[in-house]
């Protein structure tokens, strides 16, 4: 089935009028700006070490090295927590982004 490229152009117009829209309706409070990037340098923290820990893992294993191996169950233990981490983080992260906004839908709007 083809796309109609007329309904394609139409639709991205009204998604980018919807986006323009929903950020002038953002109140734009820096601290829940400032609270959402923290959460996602967080976020990132933790997939950089996990990226380290990944290719640890890696190196050890290619090495057959017996104790490396053995280093390896710590390694993944440790992979493992963390993957914990990013889910109660991006958890989080999401409830926070959705008070904030369900809190500045409950703000009077400026007559401007």
């Amino acid at each position: 089935m083809a796309k109609n490229p007329t309904n394609s152009s139409s639709n991205k117009k009204k998604l980018k009028q919807q986006v323009k829209q929903d950020s002038e309706d953002v109140n734009g409070d820096p601290e829940i700006w400032a609270s959402l990037d923290q959460s996602f340098k967080q976020v990132q923290s933790v997939l950089d070490r996990n990226r380290v820990l990944i290719q640890q893992v890696n190196d050890n294993h290619q090495s057959k090295i017996p104790h490396n191996m053995v280093k390896n169950v710590a390694l993944i233990q440790e992979l493992n927590g963390n993957i914990s981490k990013v889910v109660s983080l991006y958890s989080d992260l999401s409830s926070n982004f959705s008070t904030a906004f369900h809190n500045d839908d409950e703000q009077p709007k400026n007559s401007d």
